[in-house]
């Protein structure tokens, strides 16, 4: 097969971002009214060109991105990489989702006195401060309060009042905020990756250089990017001793998503499990970052001005059905069922079977946690960096009786995560991100890395450019499920070694 060097995937990836935000610009997640006219319809045919253009693109960055990561990259050239195809990304209109939208309106709901968190963007006026913004939500959040924190809406309210709610700035300015996430999250890669032992270079291209992370949290805006830079960078702190700096950071990625309170539960068993002293004592050094991260989430929820109203929102995006959610596919169709054979309403039993689901997964977290409480941080940290040096068939077998004895705090982490989203009422493409970036630092070339990255390169295709989910868009995920499987067990056949980023760090290891 072809095969070109680091730079020559880094061209071959910028002219995919380039081709994806091209196309864009006419198949995007354009607004409803654009005030200046650059981000509006155009006819059927320029629309469809723009569509084959986005979807060529996309491609492009997915195999740059897939043989990029068998090119033996540096951290240094991965980093000039990773600039070269968000760019163009950073410059395109949203794509790939309209919920910049309800970011910008939730914004003008909060300057203008409304309460967020009983009500939607509809209650804007169409002629007033957030109107454009409002009427380009999409239909399922028009009329739905918000799910998100107070601290995400103080910066939400803040580009709203510095842009006047005006669609073209408003949405660069929240593009900015998605810029720094991903900054946030290439500082916290490279340092969790330090700390764990691992490949700088190899967490990067999994964790940062991801497409599914370009497009959903660059071009699609996504609060889930400054979810995932708080709470890694709260983990850092945490693992370095500075846990109140780090329950802070963790508290303020709670209050953007709530997801992000999970890493509270491991950062408390790493830090009570290199206490000393007492049982009682470690405990309560092991709470300690909790007490903290709640009383950011309170002072946030005080100084926004929204009150506490979040707290009964949480369950919001699960009334809206996923496809990708298997509790609530599996809910629906034995709800369906038992209304055919026995008359009842489908209602009740999705909703059932979704808090099994959840059920199910609070206990795979629980036992991830008592794993990982289990053991010492030296031998922790051991197993972490002897899977960093594995190739991906054996790095999950040939150390687990290490793993049994002590489950690495940062690594359940993602595991934890993954079992949420895989469980959870609701999921969307982008909620991988979640646990990816957290196993992007700690096994990059592990079994569930490469499970990962394939579900990663297929994920990106289940979203339109437009934000629309059709129904190609599920087969394209199974067809380059199949072919990423596939090449997978090709290159695990093949002999020899596959370069892998950061390999220079595994032959030294291997060396020494």
């Amino acid at each position: 097969m072809w095969a070109l060097n680091a730079g020559g995937y880094r061209r071959l990836g910028a002219v995919g971002s380039v081709a994806a935000a091209v196309g864009g610009w006419v198949a995007g997640t354009l607004p409803a009214r654009d005030p200046w006219g650059l981000w509006v319809p155009h006819g059927s045919v320029v629309t469809v060109a723009g569509e084959v253009l986005a979807y060529v693109g996309l491609t492009l960055l997915v195999v740059a991105w897939w043989r990029y990561g068998r090119t033996g990259a540096s951290t240094r050239d991965t980093l000039v990489t990773l600039a070269w195809w968000a760019t163009p990304l950073a410059l395109a209109p949203p794509l790939y989702s309209a919920d910049v939208y309800s970011y910008i309106a939730q914004g003008a709901m909060v300057l203008e006195g409304h309460d967020v968190y009983s009500a939607g963007p509809s209650v804007l006026d169409p002629a007033g401060l957030g109107g454009d913004a409002a009427a380009s939500v999409g239909g399922n959040w028009t009329d739905s309060p918000a799910p998100y924190g107070p601290f995400f809406l103080i910066l939400a309210r803040g580009v709203t009042w510095v842009t006047g709610g005006t669609i073209v700035p408003a949405v660069l300015g929240m593009r900015l905020i998605a810029v720094g996430a991903l900054v946030l999250i290439v500082w916290a890669l490279r340092h969790l990756a330090r700390e764990r032992g691992t490949s700088e270079s190899g967490a990067l291209w999994l964790g940062a250089l991801n497409p599914l992370l370009l497009t959903h949290v660059i071009g699609g805006m996504h609060n889930d990017g400054l979810m995932i830079g708080l709470m890694l960078a709260g983990v850092v702190l945490a693992l370095r001793g500075r846990w109140i700096a780090g329950g802070a950071l963790v508290g303020l990625a709670m209050m953007v998503k709530s997801p992000a309170a999970m890493a509270l539960l491991f950062i408390g068993v790493f830090v009570g499990r290199a206490a000393t002293g007492p049982f009682v004592r470690r405990v309560a050094r092991g709470v300690a970052p909790g007490l903290v991260a709640v009383a950011v989430a309170v002072a946030a929820a005080l100084l926004g001005g929204t009150g506490f109203g979040w707290l009964r929102t949480q369950s919001v995006a699960g009334t809206i059905h996923t496809a990708l959610s298997a509790t609530s596919d599996l809910g629906l169709g034995l709800g369906e069922l038992l209304h055919l054979l026995v008359g009842t309403d489908p209602g009740p039993v999705k909703t059932a079977v979704q808090n099994l689901g959840l059920g199910v997964a609070l206990v795979l977290i629980a036992c991830l946690a008592w794993r990982s409480a289990r053991g010492r941080e030296g031998s922790a940290r051991g197993a972490a960096a002897a899977r960093a040096v594995e190739p991906a068939h054996a790095s999950d077998t040939a150390h687990a009786s290490d793993s049994v004895r002590a489950l690495d705090p940062v690594h359940a982490l993602g595991l934890a995560l993954l079992a949420l989203v895989a469980l959870s009422p609701m999921v969307q493409p982008w909620y991988l991100l979640w646990g990816v970036t957290v196993i992007a630092a700690t096994a990059p070339y592990g079994r569930t890395a490469t499970v990962l990255t394939v579900l990663s390169a297929a994920l990106v295709y289940e979203t339109h450019p437009s934000g629309a989910t059709p129904w190609y868009g599920f087969v394209l995920v199974g067809v380059v499920c199949v072919i990423g499987t596939l090449l997978v067990r090709r290159d695990s056949n093949a002999p020899g070694e596959v370069r892998v980023p950061g390999d220079e760090l595994a032959v030294g290891a291997h060396r020494t």
